[in-house]
């Protein structure tokens, strides 16, 4: 267990960056990178940003987008990534008030962010405003209906978790159109080995029959180029 700093409703970065140290970990980012690969791959000439603890999953965009980057909530803390040394992508925010300009970002992959902001409109309508017309917003967060939100062993279990019809409300007021929505996490948050050596086998069944569990929603959405 990792000690959670869930009385502000924040994450701590340590707590993050070691919980994927973990085999369990190793696992959640695994297969939820396999949605990012597979919905973002061609980042090429673009700007991509990671909002919340997104770098386990940016590393993967840094030899063909234009520039890559992380913001970390103040709440939560920030680390220095890349990991390799240089010259470090990451900077600690308000979430709700992020130092860049108008329509400036291609992509923008929100991990751990959403679920525990005290404003959820107000970052979505941020994350809205630094978009690029047609930009588009990977969203992950945690499933209402799933073991992962039950238990407070990971950080898929602190927070507010979200059914998807609650995601795609969310997005509806804040003028995403969502393009694409999916689950990962079908196995259940436990570090047996025996159990993680299988969650090859039940991320492929859960993903074939649709089944409701999953620990975390993936919804993909665009940028709609008039407010209302």
């Amino acid at each position: 267990c990792y000690p959670w700093h869930t009385d502000a409703m924040a994450l701590d970065v340590v707590d993050l960056r070691s919980f994927y140290a973990t085999p369990l970990g190793r696992v959640a980012r695994r297969f939820i990178g396999d949605i990012v690969a597979e919905r973002w791959n061609n980042v090429t000439g673009l700007s991509v940003l990671g909002v919340g603890f997104a770098t386990p999953w940016l590393d993967r965009f840094r030899e063909k987008a234009v520039r890559v980057i992380a913001f970390m909530p103040a709440e939560q803390g920030v680390v220095n990534w890349p990991v390799d040394g240089g010259i470090s992508s990451t900077a600690l925010v308000d979430c709700t008030m992020m130092p860049l300009p108008d329509a400036c970002i291609d992509r923008i992959l929100v991990v751990h962010a959403l679920e525990v902001s005290d404003s959820p409109h107000e970052m979505l309508a941020e994350i809205w405003r630094i978009l690029t017309p047609g930009g588009r917003m990977l969203l992950v967060a945690p499933n209402r209906r799933s073991v992962w939100a039950r238990l407070d062993t990971t950080p898929f279990g602190q927070g507010q978790p979200y059914s998807r019809g609650q995601l795609r409300a969310l997005l509806r007021e804040a003028q995403f159109s969502p393009i694409f929505e999916g689950s990962a996490l079908y196995v259940a948050p436990f570090r047996r080995p025996s159990l993680l050596r299988l969650a090859s086998a039940f991320e492929k069944i859960g993903e074939k029959l649709g089944l409701p569990g999953a620990g975390v929603h993936v919804i993909e959405a665009t940028k709609q180029v008039y407010r209302l």
